[in-house]
């Protein structure tokens, strides 16, 4: 039997403050949502930006790492795996289909925090030091 592969890397910004909790068997969670903007150019040459936003969940000890962190605004990169939940809306009872993206690493970029320091959250407490660029700029040397 063939497996199936469920992957899916974001990066985007917070738009809002995450909501640490812990679950009824005490395990932490963190949810947020990020969106992702992304530009194009339109049939008539006119370039147009669409945003997608994105439930995120991160479970465990990572959870709680990020709390410290994490806050409206600060841009993350996100790797994990999207996962659907079933609902019955309140209104009319139909069935509903919610997504979630499970993120096994979140790994925070440079913008919407104080400092601008590039932090791996898989490894909270471990700083990932900025590339040194010999020209000074922000021109990646390759």
């Amino acid at each position: 039997m063939s497996e199936g592969y469920n992957q899916i890397t974001l990066v985007g910004n917070l738009g809002a403050d995450p909501e640490l909790r812990a679950l009824p068997s005490g395990q932490p969670v963190i949810n947020f949502r990020i969106a992702c903007t992304e530009s194009y150019l339109d049939g008539n040459k006119v370039r147009q930006e669409r945003t997608e936003w994105f439930r995120i969940a991160v479970f465990g000890g990572r959870a709680t790492g990020l709390g410290k962190c994490l806050s409206k605004g600060r841009q993350v990169c996100v790797v994990g795996s999207m996962r659907s939940s079933e609902y019955a809306d309140r209104n009319d009872g139909s069935k509903r289909t919610s997504y979630e993206v499970v993120a096994k690493d979140v790994i925070l970029c440079g913008g919407g925090s104080p400092g601008g320091s590039r932090t791996r959250t898989d490894h909270p407490d471990t700083d990932v030091p900025p590339r040194d660029n010999p020209n000074g700029d922000d021109v990646i040397p390759f």
